[in-house]
């Protein structure tokens, strides 16, 4: 699924499964953050694809979790 998420003042598209697109605003709302604030953090920290890093992110959430 196809997102426009907008991250610096600038609009992006980005594609993820839907299940992470609820697991990415399930952490926004714990963390009591914005979605796009949240993926602003990752944009900022990440090396690669921002989809895939955004994918890593909730891995690791999930991860840090059990």
């Amino acid at each position: 699924m196809k997102r426009s998420i907008r991250i610096a003042r600038h609009s992006t598209s980005i594609s993820l499964e839907p299940e992470f697109w609820d697991e990415l605003k399930t952490i926004s709302l714990k963390d009591r953050i914005s979605l796009n604030q949240l993926v602003a953090q990752v944009d900022a920290k990440r090396n690669g694809n921002l989809s895939s890093a955004l994918r890593l992110f909730v891995l690791k959430r999930l991860k840090e979790a059990e």
